[in-house]
C-alpha cells in the first residue's frame, strides 16, 4: 500500500470528544510526515478555524476546508480552488431555512458569522458544551446578521443549521437534498446540518489536491466519521472509518478503526502507514 497523503477529518475523528489532539495521535502524524506523507486536515471549518496546535504543525501544508469549499495552501495563504454559494442564491436559501425556526449562521470570507441574538444564548440552541465552545471560537457575532451580510454581498462559503431536537434534525436532513437540489447537504455533527455549493465536497477537493501534488486517489488514505466525510471516504484509495462513525460510512470502509476517544486515527496510521 503506497500511501502518500492522509486526509483526516477533525471533529469525531482526529480530535477526541473533548476536541483534543492526544500525544499518541500527534506522534503518529509526525512519524507519517517523516516518511514523506502529506497530512491534510479535512474539515467543515475554515483553515483559520482549525485549532492552532494542528494548523501550526510544520508538516501541515494544505487543508481541505469548509467541507471541500476550498483547498487551502498554508504557505501561500490562499485557496488553490474554491466553490462558494453566490450571494443572491444564499439570500434565497436563508429565506427558505428561516421557516424551520432554528439557529443558523454561515461562513464568509474565511470566518464564521452569527447573529448576536444566537451567540449570546447558545445554550438555548445547542446542548453540547463542546460544540458551543467551538461556535464561540469560530464565529464573530454581529447585529442583524442578514443586513450585515448585505453590506458586502460576498459569496457564502457554508450555511449551518443547529438543532436541539434530534428527531427533527434527522427529518430535515433527509428532506433538504430534495428541497435544495443545487446544494450539497451534509452533517458534521449530530446536531447540525451544513449547506455548501453543489461542487463543494471533501471528495472533489481530495481529488483536486492529489492531482495538484502529482499522484492519484489510489495513494490517498481518508479518515472520517460523519456525513460530510462520505464523498471523501468514497473517493480515497483506502478508507478508514472510526468506530464512532455512522453506519452508512462504516459500510463504505476498507478498515474500521478504534473510536476517536481511543486514538483511532493513530491506530490506523501505525498499522497501515508505519507498519508497526
Amino acid at each position: 500500500m503506497d500511501i502518500k497523503l492522509i486526509a483526516v477529518d477533525l471533529d469525531g475523528t482526529l480530535l477526541n470528544s473533548k476536541k483534543e489532539l492526544t500525544a499518541r495521535t500527534k506522534r503518529a502524524l509526525e512519524l507519517a510526515a517523516e516518511k514523506g506523507v502529506y497530512i491534510v486536515p479535512s474539515t467543515g471549518r475554515t483553515f483559520g478555524g482549525i485549532p492552532e496546535e494542528i494548523r501550526s504543525l510544520p508538516f501541515v501544508k494544505y487543508g481541505i476546508c469548509i467541507n471541500g469549499g476550498n483547498v487551502w495552501d498554508k504557505a501561500a495563504d490562499k485557496a488553490l480552488c474554491k466553490a462558494e454559494i453566490p450571494f443572491d442564491r444564499a439570500e434565497e436559501i436563508f429565506d427558505f431555512i428561516e421557516r424551520y425556526g432554528v439557529m443558523y449562521d454561515c461562513y464568509v470570507n474565511g470566518w464564521g458569522k452569527t447573529d448576536r441574538k444566537y451567540f449570546e444564548h447558545l445554550e438555548d440552541h445547542v446542548d453540547d458544551p463542546h460544540v458551543r465552545k467551538l461556535i464561540q471560537a469560530t464565529r464573530v457575532p454581529v447585529d442583524n446578521f442578514r443586513e450585515n451580510l448585505r453590506e458586502t454581498r460576498q459569496d457564502i462559503q457554508k450555511i449551518i443549521l443547529f438543532y436541539r431536537d434530534l428527531e427533527e434534525h434527522a427529518r430535515v436532513l433527509k428532506e433538504l437534498p430534495e428541497l435544495l437540489p443545487d446544494v450539497n447537504v451534509s452533517a458534521a455533527l449530530a446536531c447540525n446540518i451544513e449547506l455548501n455549493h453543489k461542487n463543494a465536497s471533501k471528495g472533489i477537493a481530495l481529488k483536486y489536491l492529489c492531482e495538484y501534488l502529482g499522484f492519484g486517489l489510489e495513494n490517498a488514505m481518508a479518515c472520517g466519521d460523519g456525513g460530510n466525510d462520505k464523498e471523501m471516504i468514497d473517493a480515497a484509495g483506502f478508507a478508514v472509518v472510526m468506530e464512532n462513525g455512522t453506519d452508512q460510512l462504516k459500510e463504505m470502509a476498507d478498515f474500521i478503526t478504534k473510536s476517536n476517544d481511543e486514538d483511532g486515527v493513530a491506530y490506523a496510521i501505525e498499522k497501515f502507514v508505519l507498519n508497526q
